[in-house]
């Protein structure tokens, strides 16, 4: 008499290769980046974006979304490394001078201030000071714009729009820049600028270089 077992194997055999082969779709749609992301980033991205530069194609860029209140930066090949929480303008968006708005559109990194220095580093009239903000010291000072760590200083580059008399971002000194912890990340809290974590923008930093592309978009 013929042992069950075999038997059995043999009428489950074509079922479970069924349902391997039925999984196989499902599993190579996750991009491996998917992972690197999820595990490593703050603020996870659900599958890795595949976005390519459209300004400069083949280049590294970053993209600020004004409606998410995030910063996603994209490699050469167009895949999302990593995202941040950020904090735009409180005035919303606009491009004119004294508007205290954080201006839309494409830009570019012109300087880059504050490399190697310590996280909470006070930069003023970006001049690296030997100053570190404190919870305490913003208390003192509630209405300062602490400008802190590292500045990632953006130019337009749309005449008209961002770039030239009264719409110059450069001229508006719009910065990228680490911020306190007083700051309600996610939400827009800024004179203009684009703030970031500390910890954030000292990351970001050590990731670019000057001429990174840069757009501000405002319905994203």
């Amino acid at each position: 008499m013929l042992h069950p077992l075999p038997r059995l194997s043999a009428l489950l055999l074509p079922a479970l290769l069924l349902l391997v082969h039925l999984s196989l779709p499902a599993l190579a749609a996750t991009p491996p980046e998917a992972s690197y992301l999820l595990a490593s980033q703050q603020q996870p991205l659900v599958a890795a974006a595949i976005k390519p530069n459209p300004y400069t194609p083949g280049m590294p860029w970053l993209e600020i979304g004004v409606r998410s209140q995030s910063l996603v930066y994209y490699d050469e090949l167009g895949v999302a490394r990593a995202r941040y929480a950020v904090s735009t303008a409180k005035n919303g968006v606009g491009e004119q001078e004294n508007s205290y708005q954080t201006p839309r559109g494409w830009h570019r990194v012109c300087e880059r201030i504050g490399d190697g220095v310590e996280a909470g580093t006070i930069i003023y009239r970006r001049q690296v000071t030997p100053w570190k903000y404190t919870p305490q010291l913003h208390q003192e000072y509630p209405d300062k714009d602490w400008i802190l760590t590292r500045i990632l200083w953006l130019c337009g580059m749309e005449p008209g729009k961002n770039q030239g008399g009264p719409v110059d971002s450069y001229d508006r000194a719009i910065y990228i820049h680490g911020a306190g912890e007083h700051v309600a990340f996610g939400t827009p809290t800024s004179r203009g600028c684009v703030r970031m974590r500390n910890e954030d923008i000292i990351e970001l930093f050590a990731q670019t270089g000057n001429g990174l592309d840069v757009l501000i978009n405002e319905n994203l």
